[in-house]
């Protein structure tokens, strides 16, 4: 059975922490593949278009070369309209196959809302990482997975990894004031969003 994991997300930029989710993902899940799959539209929040899906995709390619077991994938771009995971889940699931879908917290607490919600959960093992320290979370946390059990069967599994506390909107407003984002993006994608003037 081969463990294929998920990894959506609007990458605009794609910063350190992201990528360290990445490898905490594939790590923790015993994952054999890794998806890194950029939103084409996302129906859950407004997307930031100061860079093409082309140039989100390549900067994902640059943060991830090297990194063994990733392939970055621009399905959901290419299939045009809304981008809703259960479509992504559908066309990944093969009788050979175990899907895990990583996602944020935020995410994680709006899963049931989710399109086809129900389904999602039959094809794939839900995954999510802290990606703040907001300890008044926890308990809101622990209730709404007893709440996904209940009603699908299943935990949505957590990634014990350390918060890096940035978000890609922060690094656009830190982009076009000029600041330092050097700490939190990879090298190559940084010099590919200077070469292209991105976010400026």
């Amino acid at each position: 059975m081969l463990r294929v994991g998920i990894y959506g997300g609007a990458f605009a930029p794609i910063h350190k922490g992201h990528v360290e989710a990445a490898k905490a993902f594939i790590e923790q899940m015993w994952l054999d593949v890794l998806f890194v799959i950029p939103t084409g539209n996302s129906p859950h929040k407004k997307m930031d278009r100061s860079a093409s899906d082309a140039d989100r995709t390549e900067m994902c390619r640059l943060a991830f070369e090297g990194v063994d077991g990733v392939i970055v994938s621009d399905t959901e771009i290419r299939r045009g309209g809304e981008s809703y995971s259960i479509d992504t889940l559908r066309e990944m699931s093969d009788g050979d196959r175990r899907l895990f879908m990583l996602c944020g917290t935020d995410m994680m607490l709006t899963l049931g809302e989710w399109n086809n919600a129900d389904e999602i959960f039959k094809l794939a093992y839900p995954v999510y990482i802290r990606r703040e320290n907001d300890r008044a979370l926890d308990q809101i946390i622990i209730e709404k997975n007893t709440e996904y059990f209940e009603k699908y069967g299943k935990y949505v599994i957590k990634l014990d990894a350390p918060v890096i506390d940035i978000s890609s909107s922060k690094l656009r407003e830190m982009i076009k004031n000029g600041e330092d984002v050097s700490e939190y993006i990879d090298p190559k994608v940084l010099t590919y969003i200077n070469e292209k003037g991105l976010y400026k």
